[in-house]
């Protein structure tokens, strides 16, 4: 039986050096996606990885790749990651004015087609092109860099977009990305998320299949009220 909680772990606070290493340990830990932010420098203050990092990466992993474009011109780019190995692409409502060309055209590339929301935007971005998406990216900081907190109103943010989702009939799932730790993997996924991308709280310690295992773990657990 499929777990209800996905946990996607982000590469960007991984050590680079042994990268390898850090993948297999988060994969042996239960992680079912390993999430990859690109960053351009200019939609977020920050430069990451691109196409031949992904290239890379998909040659030792054995579960899927979930590439994040923060990125100002998406449409660019979406083939050369699907090319090295995506199966999921993510881009930023907040930079396309064609978003629902933009998800149709990843799909015809062959991976699943996802859509992230920034802190400061509003689910309703999302209502004519509900129907559409096969997952939402709930930003809980802003976008850039790993490390930050999570801001707490992203949890009424997360039951809104689950709402939406299955007004549209549309059993995607909600995705969430930043401060994700053990203290709060209850609550977002109390809030509606199924899949939770986690940086920091796998990789800081040095013990990331110990850490993907106990963030799954609370994750499963009841949520505080």
């Amino acid at each position: 039986m499929a777990s209800p909680v996905i946990v996607a772990a982000s590469l960007l606070a991984a050590d680079f050096a042994v990268l390898g290493q850090e993948i297999a340990a988060a994969e042996r830990g239960g992680a079912e996606l390993l999430h990859v932010d690109v960053m351009d420098g200019h939609f977020v203050p920050n430069l990451s990885m691109g196409p031949p990092v992904v290239r890379a990466v998909k040659r030792v992993a054995t579960v899927p790749l979930d590439v994040h474009l923060m990125i100002d011109n998406p449409d660019q780019y979406v083939e050369a990651f699907i090319e090295a190995g995506a199966a999921r692409v993510t881009v930023h409502v907040e930079v396309l004015p064609h978003l629902h060309r933009t998800l149709h055209f990843i799909r015809s590339c062959g991976a699943l087609a996802g859509v992230a929301l920034n802190p400061s935007t509003p689910v309703g971005a999302l209502e004519e092109i509900a129907g559409d998406v096969d997952q939402v990216l709930v930003m809980s900081v802003n976008p850039g860099f790993g490390g930050q907190t999570f801001i707490p109103r992203s949890e009424s943010k997360i039951r809104a977009v689950r709402a939406l989702l299955d007004r549209a009939g549309n059993p995607a799932p909600v995705s969430v990305d930043g401060g994700v730790d053990h203290g709060n993997a209850a609550r977002i996924v109390a809030a509606g998320a199924s899949i939770l991308v986690a940086g920091s709280s796998i990789f800081a310690g040095g013990l990331a299949e110990r850490a993907t295992r106990e963030l799954r773990a609370a994750a499963l657990q009841p949520a505080a009220r």
